[in-house]
């Protein structure tokens, strides 16, 4: 299943990165081992913000993908279902709302 992955890393945690010199090397590595589909470098709410799309086979993977983050920058990460338009297309949304409508 494909997830969106979103982190959003303190001020401190990642200043002291670049200050040391470090964040772009514990950031390569992170990235290197997850191996997502996509991932952006945004800001949301004031915080550095990565978000990524990675395709998670099952639940039981969820910690390899969010350790690495709360360990490297003590982020704060969230998990989203994300359907891809064929997935929306499988979902029968005409059946659902006939049932439900």
């Amino acid at each position: 299943m494909r997830v969106l992955i979103k982190a959003k890393i303190p001020h401190e945690s990642f200043n002291a990165a670049v200050r040391d010199g470090s964040a772009g090397q514990k950031t390569q590595r992170i990235l290197d081992e997850m191996k997502p589909e996509a991932v952006y470098f945004t800001e949301m709410e004031g915080h550095r913000t990565v978000v990524m799309v990675v395709d998670l086979k099952e639940a039981s993977q969820i910690p390899a993908y969010a350790e690495p983050l709360f360990l490297t920058f003590n982020a704060s990460v969230s998990f989203h279902p994300a359907m891809t338009q064929d997935d929306l297309a499988k979902a029968d949304l005409e059946a659902i709302g006939k049932k439900w409508g």
